[in-house]
């Protein structure tokens, strides 16, 4: 295996395995439909509007990535749903569906041969590279993931 093989396994690895976090996938794993627009004590989101979070901030950075039209969105409004949205278990299901199928053409973005991992992103700020998004998305969503699994232990839905 060579050096670049071998980051592009390990960044995949970060995406999508349980390392020293869990996965997107035991974080939301039975979650109980009754609980989806609870907001834990002394917090200002919803379950719900945690996942959409994530996944609006993962498919902003695909776009990033990808998009040499990309328009950056706009902290917090665009990068978290309305205070007052409430989820659908189509809703949650839909949020759950976008995060993963991002997440998987991330991967694929990481493992086609033709990425150059460490190129300027001919759109991008000055230094960013697809191997900095990806460290960026993958710092971003276990954060986050972390932050679902200890509010889920929190309000008893484990």
């Amino acid at each position: 295996m060579t050096a670049d093989q071998h980051v592009r396994e390990q960044l995949t690895h970060l995406l999508t395995l349980r390392q020293a976090h869990m996965t997107f996938e035991d974080a939301v794993n039975k979650f109980p439909q009754t609980a989806y627009n609870l907001r834990p004590t002394a917090v200002q989101y919803s379950f719900w509007h945690l996942l959409e979070h994530l996944q609006i901030c993962q498919w902003d950075i695909l776009d990033y990535i990808r998009n040499p039209d990309y328009k950056e969105l706009k902290f917090p409004d665009e990068l978290w749903p309305a205070y007052d949205a409430e989820a659908t278990a189509d809703d949650w299901n839909r949020t759950i569906t976008m995060f993963q199928s991002d997440r998987d053409e991330l991967v694929r973005i990481v493992n086609d041969p033709a990425t150059d991992l460490y190129a300027q992103i001919p759109h991008g700020h000055p230094g960013h590279t697809v191997l900095r998004e990806i460290l960026v998305v993958a710092d971003h969503n276990a954060y986050h993931i972390g932050e679902f699994g200890v509010l889920r232990q929190v309000a008893g839905l484990w």
